[in-house]
């Protein structure tokens, strides 16, 4: 429960539009936040738990054009992202320092210039 509260305030802190369902923060505060991650950490601990299928919206792009972003429920980005926050550690502990790929703090562009000055 500890990890889903805190996985649910990151994604709090994001903010976000809706997913397919249609679902806020507010209308979770609503419904009560501690009995909406109570029923959720009961359907992941029942293997129950499905994701939902993600929200497609276009958002404009400075050229004029447009690009596809998906929207995840809100239920799908907390599982999101407390699987991140107990995975992360462990595949991080293993890491080479010069890797960069879907690091925190690291970045393409810190590769291109390590890259460039070897």
């Amino acid at each position: 429960m500890d990890i889903l509260a805190y996985a649910y305030a990151c994604c709090k802190a994001n903010k976000g539009a809706a997913g397919v369902d249609g679902q806020t923060f507010d209308n979770i505060e609503e419904y009560g936040q501690e009995r909406w991650l109570g029923e959720l950490a009961e359907s992941i601990k029942e293997e129950a738990y499905k994701p939902e299928a993600v929200r497609r919206v276009y958002i404009p792009k400075p050229n004029g054009k447009k690009r596809p972003l998906g929207i995840a429920c809100i239920s799908d980005r907390v599982c999101q992202m407390a699987t991140m926050l107990v995975l992360e550690p462990i595949f991080e502990a293993d890491l080479q320092p010069e890797q960069y790929a879907y690091r925190v703090g690291k970045n393409a562009l810190e590769a291109v210039n390590h890259a460039h000055r070897l």
